[in-house]
Formats: C-alpha cells, structure tokens, sequence
C-alpha cells in the first residue's frame, strides 16, 4: 500500500473509532451493579490497528481517537480516564502480541487488553482521590473487562479475516513482521 492509501486507511479507523465512541457514550451504562463499566466498543479499532499497522502508526491513531472522543463530547476527567486505560491497554497488548501466534490468539489479546484498560482507570481514580481503597473494585471491573474483550476479540477475529481491505493490511503487516496471525 502506498502512503497516501496507508493515510486513508489510518483516518477511517480513527473516524469509525470516535464515531463508535461518541455512540457508546450515549448507551445508558448496562451493569447497573457496576457503575461506569461500558462495553468499549471503540477497542475494536485498536486491535484491528494493532494487527493491520505499524506500531508508530496504530499508536498515533490510538492518541487521535481519545484527542478527537474527547473534543467531541468529553470532559478533562474523562480524557484522564480514557487515556489511563487506553495507554496501559494499547502497551499491554502489544506485549501479549510478541508472544506469537503459536502461544497467544487475537481473542487472548484482546482480553488481555479488556483487563488492563480497567486497571489503567483505576489507578487513575485512585490517583485521583488520593484512595487506594478504590482498587477493591478491580474484581467486578476485571471479569467484565475481560468478558468485553473477548466478544470484542471474536469481532476483530471476524473482521480480520472476512473484510478485504483488513485482509489487505494484515497481509502486509505479516510480511513485514514474519507473523502469520490465523
């Protein structure tokens, strides 16, 4: 793919991603026994990002989602919050990515990443009320964000391998990096 193409490319994730976003704002949060806890949809982009682009690259379209999410209809807090859990996630999985196929799949990435997105937030609380205590809803947060990651991973899976221009993507990705992700 060219730059221009690779351009293009970055953009529509990064639009799909805030418009996806912007949408899950607006859902009533569903656990109403865990409040704050929503389905992060927009991380399906990220792993789509993480298997399709260059490191550099999926980074900066994960910093231009938050930047764009929070312009567009978020706060300071939220940005704080978002940006915690996103970093720590985007790292996190990374790292379980050069583990290789053969010990780790897209939807143990992603699950991976469901987990420490939460982590990431609340430390960020914690920080925040200057309480540690708020670390005691790691458990609840935890097992919903792995459950998140994992239909999330499924999704990313399917797209991965049914839509053409994914395909295309991965397939260059692969060459580079001498991984073939099935």
């Amino acid at each position: 793919m060219n730059k221009l193409q690779k351009t293009i490319y970055i953009s529509l994730l990064v639009a799909q991603g805030v418009v996806i976003g912007l949408i899950e704002n607006m859902i009533p949060y569903p656990f109403a026994f865990a409040p704050g806890a929503k389905l992060g949809l927009a991380n399906l982009i990220t792993i789509i990002s993480i298997f399709t682009l260059r490191k550099r690259d999926s980074f900066t379209l994960v910093c231009m989602r938050l930047i764009l999410t929070t312009l567009l209809g978020g706060t300071l807090s939220t940005f704080l919050y978002s940006m915690s859990g996103a970093i720590l996630s985007y790292f996190g999985m990374l790292l379980m990515k050069s583990l290789g196929p053969k010990r780790v799949s897209i939807i143990g990435i992603s699950a991976t990443g469901g987990f420490l997105h939460n982590v990431g937030q609340l430390v960020t609380a914690s920080f925040i009320a200057q309480s540690w205590p708020v670390m005691m809803y790691l458990p609840i947060l935890s097992f919903l964000g792995i459950l998140s990651g994992i239909a999330i991973g499924i999704a990313a899976n399917y797209l991965l391998r049914h839509v053409r221009t994914i395909r295309q993507f991965q397939k260059e990705q692969e060459r580079r990096t001498k991984q073939v992700w099935n």
